[in-house]
């Protein structure tokens, strides 16, 4: 769509150095309610959440698998932490893979990789005759998962007008939390009825090929096209996915990022000064999600169970269960809250009361376990709660919104990176740390980690509620002040002719 004239030049670039061509747009006419491109705001979020979706149920999966797995492979408590870990590195190493090669491709054409590659693998596992053959598909569906999670938040946050770009973005923590429950009543099931862990992984295609389908009709992201230069198919869905008024604003914002930038994105420009620091929070806040322990619940809370007195696969893969729907509803709760009380608010609330739940989960097992294993239900309920309304969904939406347009995608993924290393590093040791210094010590840890996380969310992440992409990145760069008014560029959307896009 980049016509060129007689000179050779770009038609597009005339469009910014005339006078505004608001009164002239058809958008006027055409968008007098805004419905239509609302709906399709939602359709194609609702469509890459899909993402998190798979990465939810690939997470928890293994987590009623594992009874069965260790039987299947005669797995001893070594060769089960590598077992979940396994996929964590594949995840690690797709993560950074992610941002340059949806930076090159797109986003939109990515996931569709992604999701070919997450499919096609997960059936392959759900096959596997042996332990090795099965630690060889999990990493390979290991590196599809890290690239498409560095991805999915990257892309919402691209194509969202700015003030609800909190609660799309929480569309994706949302999937996840979904897919995780999912994966519990999945497991219940086929434990329930004696099938073992093949059929576990073998319904994990299907997410994966309903995201492959879903992204063959979606738009790509109009800040990835404005940084190809290809800035009539960028307005043009803007016009389709906003409302006027919110087409004008991005559009205005978007112009505004990209003037004078001839450079391309770089780990040494996130280096330089005032950008290292939103390198470095959307590092810390990747670290910190996991060495609170969360995953420990969703990888190993039927083995937590069952040390709680909860004797049976079946009734410890139950109790998990009710651990996910809570996890679901929570989220739902923090997408509500997120562009309302702000960011900074959950996480100072939430770091405050996983604190608190951990150090009573230790003290539980301290006085023994087996005599209260449902107040042992009740205080992972507790810490769920706590994790699902701040550090779960507020760090993929830092790392979405925190990064420069041209560095958002190589940002995220050096944070899904950080992310997932650390996810690696807690599922490798966390049987390991209960067999060396007991379950209340290492809850107990975890608790410590907690605090943490509090100072570093205090000290250093911003509050982001109500602020344009661009308006971030105006923030870091002017030494971590807010302007009082967002600088655009002149001119105004185009007038587009063509109606064409894809």
């Amino acid at each position: 769509m980049n016509n060129r004239n007689s000179s050779g030049r770009d038609e597009d670039d005339g469009l910014f150095l005339g006078p505004p061509l608001l009164e002239q747009s058809p958008l006027r006419v055409r968008q007098q309610s805004g419905w239509r491109q609302r709906l399709l705001l939602y359709v194609v979020v609702i469509i890459a959440a899909l993402g998190g979706l798979l990465f939810g149920y690939d997470t928890a999966v293994i987590s009623g698998a594992m009874l069965f797995l260790r039987v299947s492979f005669a797995l001893n408590a070594w060769m089960q932490e590598v077992t979940v870990s396994i996929a964590l590195l594949g995840a690690a190493i797709g993560s950074l893979g992610g941002g340059k090669l949806s930076d090159m491709l797109g986003r939109r054409t990515t996931l569709r990789l992604t999701a070919g590659v997450f499919t096609l693998g997960t059936l392959c596992t759900a096959l596997s005759m042996n332990w090795p053959m099965f630690l060889m598909l999990r990493f390979i569906v290991g590196l599809s998962i890290g690239a498409t999670a560095s991805i999915v938040p990257v892309y919402i946050s691209e194509i969202a007008p700015f003030r609800l770009r909190g609660v799309l973005v929480t569309f994706n923590q949302l999937a996840l939390t979904i897919g995780i429950a999912l994966a519990y009543w999945v497991d219940l099931a086929f434990a329930g009825a004696h099938m073992g862990w093949p059929p576990m992984y073998a319904v994990t295609a299907f997410p994966g090929l309903a995201l492959l389908i879903g992204m063959l009709f979606t738009l790509e992201s109009p800040r990835w096209l404005a940084s190809k230069g290809r800035w009539s198919e960028s307005a043009l869905v803007l016009e389709r996915l906003c409302t006027f008024e919110e087409a004008t604003q991005e559009w205005q914002t978007i112009r505004s990022s990209f003037a004078g930038r001839t450079t391309r994105g770089a780990l040494r420009e996130l280096l330089r000064p005032g950008l290292r620091v939103a390198l470095l929070t959307g590092i810390g806040l990747a670290i910190f999600q996991q060495v609170v322990g969360i995953n420990t619940v969703i990888y190993y809370a039927p083995t937590i169970f069952e040390y709680a007195g909860f004797t049976s696969a079946t009734s410890a893969i139950l109790a998990t269960s009710i651990v996910g729907v809570v996890n679901v509803l929570v989220t739902v709760l923090a997408g509500i809250l997120i562009d309302r009380v702000g960011r900074r608010a959950l996480l100072i609330g939430g770091t405050i009361s996983m604190f608190i739940t951990l150090v009573v989960l230790g003290v539980i097992f301290a006085i023994g376990p087996s005599q209260s294993g449902y107040l042992i239900l009740l205080a992972l309920l507790g810490y769920v709660i706590a994790f699902a309304i701040s550090l779960g969904p507020v760090f993929w939406l830092m790392c979405a919104e925190i990064f420069p347009t041209h560095l958002r995608a190589t940002g995220a993924s050096i944070a899904t990176f950080a992310n997932w290393s650390a996810n690696l590093l807690v599922s490798l040791t966390f049987l390991s740390l209960i067999n060396l210094i007991g379950k209340s010590f290492t809850f107990w840890v975890y608790a410590g980690m907690s605090v943490l996380a509090l100072i570093f969310c205090v000290l250093f992440v911003p509050e982001t509620r109500n602020k344009s992409l661009e308006q971030i990145e105006a923030y870091w760069l002017n030494g971590r002040k807010w302007e009082e008014k967002e600088v655009v560029a002149t001119g105004a959307i185009p007038n587009i002719k063509s109606r064409k896009y894809l």
